[in-house]
């Protein structure tokens, strides 16, 4: 399980970790734009039952740890997927890994 630490808070943000890789490139995208935006999720199991919303803005603090010391290859299509998410005036969503399954791409 990789941790987003957000900020000054003691209460690190707990992501699987291939689903942090892909959304640490879309927020790295935005702040590098110097955009701010929310970041959406629901708690895993294990946690407090519910949902978290967070203000990502390129003046707070924010670090990625993983669990896994390789990157995984990434998944373009969840990473626009996510992109669109966070384009959107409801911010990024954190939503299941978009599959490309065999025979679905466009001819």
């Amino acid at each position: 399980m990789a941790t987003l630490h957000y900020g000054i808070s003691d209460d690190p943000v707990h992501i699987e970790d291939r689903a942090l890789a892909h959304l640490k490139i879309v927020i790295a995208t935005k702040l590098r734009r110097n955009e701010s935006f929310t970041l959406s999720w629901t708690h895993p199991e294990g946690d407090a039952r519910g949902r978290s919303t967070i203000w990502i803005h390129p003046s707070i603090p924010l670090r990625f740890t993983f669990d896994d010391p390789v990157q995984p290859e990434l998944n373009m299509k969840w990473v626009e997927e996510l992109m669109q998410s966070a384009n959107s005036t409801g911010g990024i969503q954190l939503v299941d890994e978009v599959l490309e399954l065999p025979g679905s791409a466009a001819a």
